[in-house]
């Protein structure tokens, strides 16, 4: 939608090919099973979606989302202990998936320069190795094909396009892939939340400890719009998930705390059990290609796919529609124009993949068919510097601040090698340890945990 948008702005007529049919309220859909899961969309997204939209996060918010400050409004246990709440420097948007694409849509789709196909599928690229004239596409009403023409055709097509099958058609090279896979699955389930508690209580992060060898296991606990509370449990590979709703809270209760267990034991479930498999994370580079044809660009998922539970996809996908809308706004439209773009749109994409990546990598089982450097030969250093890290910033604020700030994509990564930070990570002051969830009185109350 963030794409069809940035078209429209500069161009005659945009065509959004869509294989599902999209709901017209907030509603859960095949194409995105990912979305029964917990969501956020982190600040320095936010930002780029509200800079192509404004308005639209109020409305997110206006219609029950809540806006979550990182670490102020948020308890997280980490592998080396308690989170200190500090106060907020970036926040999160916390609602359910189809709320925001709801309202992103709403706003989105009242342009007429944009027309939407819905059940209809791209299943090839038209052109040749220089350039791509259009799309052909496949009705799933009633099995006919027809050629779309375009001037411009963008795959954002998520986790499963054909971009290098399409491309191979075409007579170009294969395009290198990186896969990075450990194995993580999903079990969610949604709950009444206290009177209160999605306005007034933090969000809870039980994350997993990697030192121990075992195959990783986390739980969340986030608030949702319509006084709801959604709760996430993962595992990398090998571990194991509730699939029924009967062992959903016996698997809550084996977590590194209980906490998130004691609070959704006392309160209503609204849902059975949710559970899906989708977490690899897969990174495919238009940009190292000799040739590239002009008119197509590669965006979002098809670019690049993370991991769900580090909250970077949709954050991505908004860089990469600010890289097209600055793109369209130069009018730089000749040869070659494409592949310059688009490698300005993967150099956007590499910051939330080094992070998703290198976490995962921590987890025994891990499958790593990469060929960057980054993720094998300085692997063992990453991991030492990240840990250093982690164990910093849960107890000195001035080193959470940095570490908030390039978890929530608005700063990059450099600012983690920067001389300034490394002066910091030697003289920041520590708070102590904390033995327990830091959760206030009148948190304690909301939640029927006093």
């Amino acid at each position: 939608m963030l794409v069809a948008h940035v078209l429209a702005r500069h161009l005659d007529s945009v065509t959004v090919v869509e294989r599902d049919t999209l709901p017209d309220h907030p509603a859960h859909r095949k194409g995105l099973p990912q979305g029964r899961h917990v969501h956020v969309l982190w600040s320095g997204g936010a930002r780029l979606v509200e800079g192509l939209l404004p308005g639209v996060i109020d409305r997110v918010l206006g219609a029950g989302g809540r806006r979550v400050g990182f670490q102020k409004d948020v308890v997280t246990l980490t592998a080396h202990g308690w989170q200190h709440r500090f106060p907020a420097r970036q926040f999160a948007i916390m609602c359910g998936r189809p709320l925001l694409d709801r309202v992103v849509r709403d706003r989105v789709l009242t342009s007429d320069r944009i027309r939407l196909r819905q059940r209809t599928e791209a299943v090839a690229l038209v052109g040749d190795s220089v350039r791509v004239s259009g799309v052909e596409v496949y009705s799933l009403e009633n099995g006919t094909r027809e050629t779309l023409e375009a001037d411009l055709v963008v795959d954002a097509t998520g986790r499963r396009s054909g971009l290098r099958r399409w491309l191979s058609a075409l007579g170009l090279p294969p395009v290198e892939v990186d896969i990075v896979d450990a194995g993580i699955a999903y079990s969610t389930r949604e709950f009444v939340a206290p009177p209160g508690a999605t306005g007034g209580f933090p969000a809870v992060n039980v994350a997993a400890d990697h030192r121990t060898g075992q195959p990783g296991r986390f739980g969340v606990l986030f608030p949702q719009e319509g006084g709801r509370w959604m709760a996430t449990l993962s595992c990398t590979r090998g571990g194991k998930l509730p699939t029924r709703s009967e062992s959903f809270l016996p698997c809550a209760q084996s977590l590194p705390d209980p906490l998130l267990a004691r609070l959704i034991g006392s309160v209503e479930p609204l849902t059975d059990v949710f559970v899906s498999h989708i977490g690899a994370n897969r990174r495919l580079y238009p940009e190292r290609l000799n040739r590239w044809p002009d008119g197509l660009i590669i965006v979002g998922d098809s670019l690049a796919a993370f991991n769900p539970i580090h909250g970077h996809g949709m954050s991505a996908a908004a860089r990469g529609a600010v890289v097209l809308d600055k793109w369209l706004t130069e009018g730089d439209l000749g040869p070659g124009a494409a592949h310059r773009t688009q490698q300005a749109i993967s150099a956007v994409v590499d910051d939330p993949w080094i992070m998703a990546t290198s976490k995962d990598l921590e987890y025994v089982g891990c499958r790593n068919e990469s060929t960057d450097p980054r993720l094998n030969q300085e692997v063992s250093y990453t991991h030492q510097f990240a840990e250093l890290i982690a164990r910093k910033s849960i107890r000195s604020q001035a080193v959470s601040d940095v570490a908030t700030d390039v978890a929530s994509m608005s700063v990059s990564q450099v600012e983690l090698g920067a001389s300034r930070f490394l002066l910091l990570m030697q003289q920041a002051k520590e708070l102590p340890e904390l033995l327990q969830a830091p959760l206030r009185p009148d948190e304690l109350a909301i939640a029927n945990l006093e």
